[in-house]
């Protein structure tokens, strides 16, 4: 062999070893997820650590976090604390318009989580008697988004009831001990309250819900695109073995909230887990959201919320996942 090509392939040899270190170091260490009663699809994930079968042959970490509500897990993602976090796609919607920079791409339930929540004895029967009166909320949420809309809809703006910020947990406990009057509630702590305390859901409509968001951050995604379709494709396998396993699933549910049998059915029966995909229809329902939230000043009035709708759903992780699994079948 001549020496001159001897050179070239050392020196090839000699980059090749040198840029192995980088290239290791592009790839984290770990992957940030969070998990929230909320999220069924979450708690069957950490519960049986499916996540962490398919990390560790990289040597790649999962760290679990806690998320109590969208607020958290949208405060999570803005401050780099969280990879993935789950939240209603209209919280999500908001927060987009706000300027923090996630893509939402997977479905992980499609639910009718909240509803307006009153003692068994108040004399609340409807939305219109809830003027004047305290409600507990979690404000950026779904449930918060809800009531706005349930207000809308009813001839009342915000400024005819008083809010009280809570997070989800702490206004079930407000309206069960008097506190208030009323609750913007959230499953599985709304199913809780209404089986254990006899609460009334006194108003409900499934249409004003909006889907569960599984969110990234945009640098995570533009990183680690492998990544994020990883971490999909072990959602979507969860997804269906939890169609597949309804017994199995309430028990994890209810074990991981500390929930009877009962809270932890009802919980489920307002849970749709059939599909992950994330798109149109998914658009429709936040953009409907987004032009309550405009109108209730929640969002700035020159937002275009098409637009950033289309911004936040990104549909390209999840296709590319399905499209796969479907042909190893």
């Amino acid at each position: 062999m001549p020496i001159s090509v001897l050179r070239s392939l050392l020196a090839l040899g000699a980059a090749l070893t040198a840029a192995l270190p980088a290239l290791a170091a592009d790839q984290p260490s770990s992957v940030r997820v969070d998990w929230a009663y909320y999220n069924p699809v979450s708690l069957v994930l950490r519960d049986k650590g499916t996540m962490e079968e398919e990390f560790a042959k990289d040597g790649i970490k999962i760290e679990w976090v806690l998320s109590l509500g969208s607020n958290k897990a949208l405060e999570y993602l803005s401050g780099n604390s969280v990879d993935f976090g789950s939240t209603a796609g209209a919280a999500a919607l908001l927060a987009k318009a706000n300027g923090v920079p996630i893509k939402a791409v997977y479905i992980y339930s499609k639910p009718e989580w909240t509803a307006l929540v009153t003692g068994k004895d108040s004399a609340i029967r409807k939305v219109e008697d809830l003027r004047g009166k305290r409600i507990a909320v979690t404000r950026g949420t779904d449930p918060h988004i809800f009531l706005l809309r349930a207000l809308a809809l009813h001839g009342l703006k915000s400024q005819d009831v008083k809010m009280v910020l809570l997070q989800h947990p702490d206004g079930k406990v407000a309206l069960e001990r008097g506190d208030v009057d009323a609750w913007a509630g959230l499953d599985p702590y709304m199913a809780q309250t209404e089986l254990e305390q006899g609460s009334r859901l006194f108003f409900r409509d499934p249409d004003l819900n909006t889907y569960g968001f599984l969110n990234t951050r945009e640098d995570f995604a533009a990183a680690h695109p492998d990544l994020v379709e990883r971490v999909l494709a072990v959602y979507e396998k969860t997804r269906r073995w939890a169609l597949a396993h309804p017994d199995e699933l309430r028990v994890i549910v209810a074990k991981a909230g500390k929930l009877s049998d009962a809270v932890a059915a009802k919980d489920l029966e307002r849970n749709d887990l059939s599909s992950g995909m994330i798109g149109a229809r998914q658009r429709d329902a936040i953009v409907a959201a987004g032009d309550v939230l405009k109108e209730s000043g929640v969002i700035p009035a020159d937002t275009d919320i098409a637009k950033t709708a289309d911004a936040l759903i990104d549909p390209q992780y999840i296709t590319r996942v399905v499209a796969r699994q479907e042909a190893e079948k």
